[in-house]
């Protein structure tokens, strides 16, 4: 019993550490950020600007504190993942940003685009992703085809929360709920100070003065996916893959966001605390 309130409280103070760092390094962004406000803002769904700085904040103190609460032989490879996979994501956000790049979305149009020739930024965010999450998961397994399903668990959950980043709040609820949801046991400890961080930056989300971007959602949705790919053995690894993957080809045909808008309490969840 003592153990476990040690554990809790250990959890408690690196949730609270991730917000207080996401805070922190949301606001130098905004004084020093490289580019200024004409690389960093973007036009949200009510056509109002926005800044994409809570990206960058959110993987920096996701990348720290998961590496702290991590169990000892996965911190690095936390630390390294969130980092590349907001990297990459943040690539995706800036130098994706041009008309030409902007015409291939889904995985339908980045596969065009390669036909015709050209690489998108976001055939090198996907690939980018993957490759961390593959990397990352040998602290999970040593088995290779456990490895590849362990880091396609880590990269599907990435690009289910990018998915997900579409309306003010979305994203961040999501990862929260999921990350108190698998905050317990053993490796519990990489999510805590990530759920502080999405904490952190919320209210600013939700508010429409930021918004995650790739960047952020590809971070928090890496380091989830890693802690759901340390719950359970190979069998549990390969369902949650297929729901994933059920989920990603579904995104290609049905709207998230027509699904949530058209189902009462998913309505309600997702308006929650959003300017009316």
């Amino acid at each position: 019993m003592r153990q476990r309130l040690r554990t809790f409280n250990r959890r408690l103070a690196l949730a609270a550490a991730g917000a207080l760092s996401s805070v922190f390094a949301l606001r130098s962004l905004q004084r020093h950020s490289p580019g200024g406000d004409r690389v960093w803002t973007r036009v949200n769904h009510r056509g109002e600007a926005v800044s994409l700085l809570s990206g960058p904040a959110l993987t920096l103190s996701s990348a720290l504190t998961s590496a702290i609460g991590a169990p000892t032989g996965a911190r690095r490879d936390a630390a390294i993942l969130t980092l590349v996979t907001g990297a990459v994501g943040v690539y995706d956000d800036i130098v994706g940003a041009g008309p030409q790049q902007g015409a291939d979305k889904g995985f339908k149009g980045h596969l065009r685009a390669l036909r015709q020739g050209r690489i998108t930024t976001g055939l090198v965010k996907i690939a980018g992703v993957g490759a961390a999450g593959i990397w990352a998961a040998r602290s999970i397994t040593d088995h290779p085809l456990d490895r590849l399903i362990a880091g396609g668990v880590i990269a599907g959950t990435a690009n289910l929360v990018n998915l997900l980043d579409l309306r003010p709040g979305r994203a961040l609820k999501f990862a929260i709920a999921t990350g108190v949801l698998t905050s317990g046991g053993p490796a519990g400890g990489v999510v805590a100070g990530p759920i502080g961080a999405a904490s952190g930056l919320i209210s600013t989300d939700l508010a429409e003065h930021t918004m995650l971007g790739d960047g952020g959602a590809n971070a928090i949705g890496a380091i989830l996916g890693m802690r759901l790919a340390m719950q359970g053995g190979p069998l549990r690894r390969a369902a949650v893959l297929t729901v994933l993957s059920v989920l990603t080809l579904a995104s290609e045909k049905v709207s998230f966001t027509q699904v949530i808008e058209s189902t009462p309490v998913l309505r309600e969840m997702d308006a929650f605390g959003r300017r009316r």
